[in-house]
């Protein structure tokens, strides 16, 4: 039985999230967004209200489609609902030992191989590959096309930008950003932001 979806957040990503759910099967039901005037069509669904408006929509589940991760954990916190897992049919995820979280989206072709831990209300971005035995925090974010070699551990909240890869067996702290391109060759023992080959703390 197909399942109806509100999605939380009308831009770019909430556009991809939402193709992510037709192609899952489900339904769109329409969008919530502060910014955004009610009424308003997005790649044609409509604006619904304000986040507050949840209540409206108590039979349905609901997905985050914000990339910053503090405001997704404000949002999931807050809500009192059941929370949608969009995973794109085209992504490819093992059938051992794989766990992923109430409220994470995973996009097309991404790949999660074996004895994967993804948390609750993370982002895999279309093309990032999560390798056998990588635990990812809650609200973690791969962005597109992102190698995360095997044995890899990311902190919560931690956004990897595009194009970025690890080597094998490193732990990465919770509260970092890495701009697209990074290669990650040692543990991340502080939080901040990083970039370059390989990667380093610039603030």
């Amino acid at each position: 039985m197909s399942k109806s979806v509100v999605i939380i957040g009308a831009s770019g990503h909430g556009k991809v999230i939402a193709d992510t759910v037709l192609k899952s099967g489900d339904k769109v039901v329409g969008f919530l967004d502060d910014g955004v005037e009610k009424g308003t069509q997005i790649v044609g669904f409509s604006v619904l209200g304000k986040t507050e408006d949840y209540k409206n929509y108590a039979d349905c589940e609901f997905v985050i489609a914000i990339g910053d991760p503090y405001i997704r954990e404000k949002i999931a916190n807050e809500l009192p609902v059941k929370w949608y897992t969009a995973i794109h049919p085209t992504a490819v995820i093992s059938s051992i030992d794989v766990e992923i979280g109430e409220g994470t989206v995973v996009m097309a072709n991404a790949v999660i191989n074996s004895s994967a831990k993804i948390g609750k209300h993370c982002i895999i971005n279309t093309g990032a590959i999560v390798e056998h035995d990588n635990v990812l925090e809650d609200y973690v974010h791969l962005s597109p096309n992102v190698v995360l070699s095997g044995i890899v551990k990311v902190g919560k909240s931690t956004h990897i930008g595009a194009g970025s890869c690890t080597k094998q067996v490193l732990n990465i702290a919770s509260d970092c950003v890495f701009g697209a391109g990074s290669v990650i060759v040692k543990d991340i023992t502080e939080s901040g932001i990083y970039a370059g080959v390989p990667a380093r703390r610039i603030k």
